[in-house]
């Protein structure tokens, strides 16, 4: 299939030739600034670009359902190998809009919800069988492994721990994004987040859990570790929350390392290869209601930080990547 695009030819810019690749802005559709601002930070990532760019996923993609993961190659591939300030993600949004019927409409979305949509979709489209994986490893029965597992598919344990016996049972749960609660004040650290995530809970009442040994319903504590870290972990900082019945946005301001973020203290066993640096951001600006995504992302080949405000591409300064109006984090394990 043929697509079409929309381009516009870079100008020439100071110290740079008028080629930059992933340099290249994107096209807003009428409210699609969300899917601009995911878009932009998945194609930032040094390893789903090469991924893309050597010509690997054409080995392994499943043509019968790979019509918007096809679409998403030739957009990366615009933005890497062409010479336009922007291109248009129109084909892109077509296509992904029939496998997902929300997001075909031009109206504003929910950033996270979209990652986790485009993140599922391109693990189907390049799926193996899954044969050979342990049921409890896999993202559910027959689902494979696939690029997406391979670099942001991490591993939870829920360690529950029945009050009335003491009997632990560990249920497992894979991962590609981590919702992290924030804590209710003006200010907070992102290691706070975590540490509100990986604190134990203790489930009462209607929360009883069943348990074995005992027979009956009992009170319970449950507690959360990390049993295998993904080479890139994704936070979601849950802004929107109900109060009163009304969702309202968090204006919290969260600090968060651009570097050396150390997971090793949630997880089960220490591993150096759980230090993570911050590769990519999505922001969002307003409120709950009216709002604008952006993203910042951090260029693989200069490692300057860039500010990709739909057409609009620009350089910043590392200071300037630390806001308040972040709302989802890619951080990439220094190990790798």
């Amino acid at each position: 299939m043929a697509w079409k695009w929309k381009y516009s030819h870079k100008e020439e810019m100071e110290d740079t030739s008028s080629h930059r690749p992933g340099l290249t802005g994107l096209q807003n559709l009428e409210n699609t600034c969300y899917m601009n601002a995911v878009l932009q930070c998945l194609c930032s990532l040094p390893q789903l670009v090469e991924y893309f760019l050597s010509g690997r996923w054409n080995t392994a993609l499943r043509t019968e359902i790979g019509e918007s993961a096809t679409a998403f190659g030739c957009l990366i591939s615009d933005m890497w190998l062409g010479e336009f300030d922007y291109v248009s993600p129109e084909a892109f949004h077509s296509v992904f809009g029939k496998q997902y019927p929300t997001f075909s409409r031009r109206t504003q979305h929910d950033a996270q919800e979209f990652l986790i949509c485009v993140l599922d979709d391109l693990h189907e489209a390049f799926k193996e069988s899954s044969r050979h994986r342990a049921g409890a490893e896999a993202r559910g029965s027959g689902s494979g492994t696939s690029i997406i597992t391979q670099l942001f598919e991490g591993q939870l344990s829920y360690g529950i721990t029945c009050l009335k016996c003491n009997t632990i049972t560990n249920r497992p749960e894979s991962f590609t994004v981590l919702s992290l609660p924030i804590p209710s004040r003006r200010v907070c650290s992102l290691q706070e987040c975590l540490d509100c995530f990986f604190q134990p809970d203790t489930l009462t009442r209607n929360n009883q859990i069943h348990c074995y040994w005992c027979g009956t319903n009992q009170d319970a504590t449950v507690k959360a570790t990390i049993t295998r870290a993904p080479q890139i972990i994704i936070f979601h900082l849950k802004r929107f929350a109900w109060q009163d019945k009304h969702r309202r946005k968090l204006s919290t301001t969260v600090d968060y390392p651009l570097q050396n973020l150390d997971l090793s203290p949630y997880s089960s066993t220490f591993s150096y290869n759980e230090v993570y640096s911050l590769c990519a951001v999505v922001n969002h600006a307003g409120d709950i209601d009216y709002g604008h995504y952006t993203a910042f992302c951090k260029h693989s080949s200069t490692n300057h930080w860039y500010s990709f405000d739909d057409v609009q591409v620009t350089k910043i300064s590392d200071s300037a990547v630390q806001t308040d109006t972040a709302y989802l984090l890619f951080y990439t394990c220094q190990g790798y």
